[in-house]
């Protein structure tokens, strides 16, 4: 059995540019995380917490809530700042890929370059082509690398809840080539009490801004260090990852959705 823990990287609205004064976020979107054997879900959360805990001290006895119960969000975590600034981040964020690997897991990430007009953007749609792609790639790791293993799909919550879950159970019932290794659809939590969400949302921080800067890299060109730092060593741990659109592959077909085309 393994347990995967997903987050959204990116931003979900319309992208134009990234100086445009309404649709500038991101051009990308997409859903990061980690996929863990089950026996080693606890000693990861408590490693990770533990991690946090003396990386992030001042910040949390600062806040004066129970470290349990404190987070911090990955994209306020992987700024330009903090990364240059502190070495101390660098080697945490080494060291966290190396654990995840000691684990016996990966981290996984699925995600598009948006190129839809404003007017045609479909926010929902693209989400759910999203977790579909995610559940079919992980569908196929516990089929055929995973020895017939089964997994769980563990997320943030969302305000689109209902219509997420309609269409994973959809997804895990089609007729064709059902997601047999999925035993429930994915289970919706509030991240602050699990740290193995938040390390998902750490990973999904730090994803975006490698994503960005392979897919438009003119326009993030000051996202170099996430690519300098941390891309080789995120791609070494990944497994049947990839963002549609980054311009260092030579095919965009990594995202085979049917719905996908809808949302470009």
């Amino acid at each position: 059995m393994h347990i995967v823990y997903l987050d959204e990287f990116g931003h979900i609205g319309p992208y134009v540019s990234r100086n445009h004064n309404k649709y500038g976020e991101s051009p990308v979107f997409g859903m990061a995380g980690l996929i863990l054997p089950a026996d080693q879900v606890r000693q990861f959360a408590t490693w990770f917490f533990q991690r946090k805990c003396e990386l992030l001290d001042f910040e949390i006895k600062r806040d004066g809530e129970h470290p349990a119960m404190w987070e911090k969000k990955g994209s306020a975590l992987y700024t330009t700042t903090n990364v240059t600034k502190y070495r101390e981040l660098r080697v945490f964020t080494n060291r966290l890929f190396n654990h995840i690997a000691k684990c016996g897991g990966h981290v996984i990430y699925v995600g598009l370059h948006k190129q839809a007009r404003p007017e045609n953007h479909k926010s929902i749609r693209l989400y759910v082509a999203v977790l579909r792609e995610m559940m079919k790639r992980l569908n196929a790791l516990c089929e055929y690398e995973k020895q017939h293993s089964n997994f769980l799909i563990v997320m943030d919550e969302h305000q689109e809840r209902e219509s997420i879950l309609t269409a994973a159970s959809h997804e895990m019932f089609r007729h064709d080539n059902p997601r047999k290794r999925l035993i429930e659809p994915p289970f919706q939590v509030e991240s602050e009490r699990y740290q193995t969400v938040q390390a998902a949302d750490w990973i999904c921080g730090l994803v975006g801004r490698l994503g960005a800067y392979w897919t438009a890299t003119e326009e993030f060109k000051d996202w170099e260090w996430a690519e300098r730092y941390f891309g080789p060593r995120i791609r070494k741990v990944s497994v049947r990852s990839g963002i549609r659109g980054d311009r260092r592959l030579q095919t965009t077909t990594l995202i085979s959705t049917p719905n996908v085309k809808d949302v470009l």
